[in-house]
């Protein structure tokens, strides 16, 4: 057996076995839940949510701990700490983002696929800092001019909770568009970022070209046994809605300001909302160059 066939033998085994691991406790939970909650009046729906709320809270696992920390330490920093909030943020993201990749929680393709979006994130971040779209007002060392290091995580956040829900809820797709639609979608996504500020805001044209080629696009995920199904772009905006949210938690934690909360703070706007929309499409497109989209009747390859 030469080296390439012994590698992907063992990185198919290492994979199985961290599925059984996985499925351990989710068998587990299944069966307590068919006990205690099949029984009951409308007992199937309650099951699914059940196993639904779990695995999404699963999913989140990174977020999570990262918004956690972001709480935390709004009311818990110690005065005269010897290191910066920042910079704390910043190595409990990094030791999350290790973590999960030792525990085999998250898979190296995923992992480079998560560091190029932190990377056009932080870009970004640069720029939009410095056209004072927001600020982040404390002191830090682990920072690139008024950028601290850590904020390029809460991006990959988003696409480490992307590539788990893939695999955790074994994603197919219909009427999947051509490829290199999406791709030219992202792209132009991310210019009108930047262009925006010099030119004409084209985010009404980009919500246009989403819906065209996204508009039939439905997604297929399995929470127990039977697929379920909803329109991609409503997926889009669900998880979306739920980044506003966290997005308004970690403003009023501080840890980044827009102009209209430096004096008190106040929620984010909802136009903001559309914002986080775009960069999903973003995340989706990069963790869909790890994951092939694959159709409903490929076959079942939940990991």
């Amino acid at each position: 057996m030469n080296d390439e066939a012994w590698r992907a033998e063992a990185a198919s085994a290492t994979a199985a076995a961290d599925i059984r691991r996985r499925d351990i406790w989710l068998a587990a939970l299944k069966r307590h839940s068919e006990r205690w909650l099949l029984p009951l009046p409308l007992g199937r729906v309650w099951h699914e949510l059940l196993l639904f709320g779990v695995l999404q809270a699963w999913a989140c696992l990174f977020a999570g701990i990262l918004l956690l920390a972001i709480v935390t330490t709004k009311f818990a920093w110690p005065l005269g700490a010897p290191i910066a909030r920042y910079d704390f943020l910043f190595l409990v993201a990094l030791s999350t983002q290790g973590a999960l990749l030792a525990l085999k929680m998250e898979r190296i393709e995923e992992a480079k696929v998560i560091l190029i979006f932190h990377v056009v994130a932080t870009i970004m971040e640069l720029f939009k800092t410095a056209k004072g779209s927001w600020i982040y007002p404390e002191a830090n060392l682990i920072r690139i001019a008024g950028v601290p290091l850590f904020s390029g995580f809460m991006y990959s956040a988003v696409g480490s909770y992307i590539a788990r829900c893939w695999r955790l809820f074994d994603f197919r797709f219909s009427h999947y568009p051509p490829i290199w639609t999406p791709w030219l979608l992202a792209a132009l996504i991310y210019v009108n970022f930047f262009t925006h500020h010099y030119v004409v805001d084209l985010r009404y044209g980009l919500f246009a070209f989403a819906a065209l080629i996204y508009g039939r696009t439905v997604i297929h995920f399995t929470i127990d046994e039977v697929p379920r199904r909803m329109p991609l772009l409503l997926g889009f905006f669900l998880v979306s809605l739920f980044i506003w949210f966290a997005e308004n938690i970690s403003s009023f934690s501080a840890v980044w300001l827009y102009p209209h909360q430096l004096k008190a703070w106040s929620p984010v706007s909802l136009g903001k909302l559309g914002a986080w929309f775009l960069l999903m499409i973003i995340s989706f497109v990069l963790v869909a160059s790890v994951h092939a989209p694959k159709p409903l009747n490929s076959g079942n390859g939940r990991a």
